[in-house]
């Protein structure tokens, strides 16, 4: 069986031209979708996936329809095969249900694979030569040392409450019980 998916942004679009190409790719059953691509709670899509059977073929017209990124795709596709189906992308010419189609997908995966890689190496690169600079990660402390003894001092000394302390130097109560 070919099972079409069809999904957009926000409720306004329309997913006619979706359909329409899904129906005439030979989909008998289309599950719509009206949700952005980065949720990842997509019921309809779910459903597709649990109704997949050994043989059938799951059709999207572009694989961003289907995916949130291509790592997202690459893990679908795997459930996709896990449950013996096919995947056909109409957009990007991808058919896993032949061994040329395959080999595609796997180029695609082994270049996503290469680029999230690079992207790890590039940022410890990046982080690696600010430290040789001196600077360090991370969210500046809301509070100088100077700033910390002087609240140690008025809770100790004082008996000031955590809550006036933090109006005082305008941080949560929570940095006020962490100094």
């Amino acid at each position: 069986m070919i099972l079409g998916y069809a999904r957009v942004s926000t409720s306004d679009q329309s997913l006619d031209g979706q359909i329409d190409a899904l129906r005439a790719a030979g989909a008998e059953r289309i599950f719509e979708e009206k949700r952005t691509g980065k949720s990842r709670q997509r019921p309809e899509l779910e459903r597709l996936l649990d109704q997949l059977r050994d043989g059938d073929v799951l059709v999207v017209t572009k694989y961003d329809r289907l995916a949130r990124s291509l790592r997202d795709l690459i893990d679908i596709v795997a459930t996709i095969r896990q449950r013996g189906a096919g995947f056909r992308s109409l957009a990007e010419d991808i058919d896993t249900t032949t061994p040329a189609g395959r080999l595609i997908f796997h180029v695609f995966g082994s270049i996503a694979e290469f680029e999230r890689e690079r992207i790890v190496e590039r940022t410890k690169e990046g982080l690696e030569a600010a430290r040789r600079r001196g600077r360090v990660g991370g969210r500046p402390r809301a509070l100088s040392a100077e700033a910390q003894e002087q609240i140690r001092r008025m809770r100790e000394e004082e008996n000031r409450s955590a809550t006036e302390l933090a109006r005082m130097f305008k941080v949560s109560r929570a940095t006020i019980y962490r100094v």
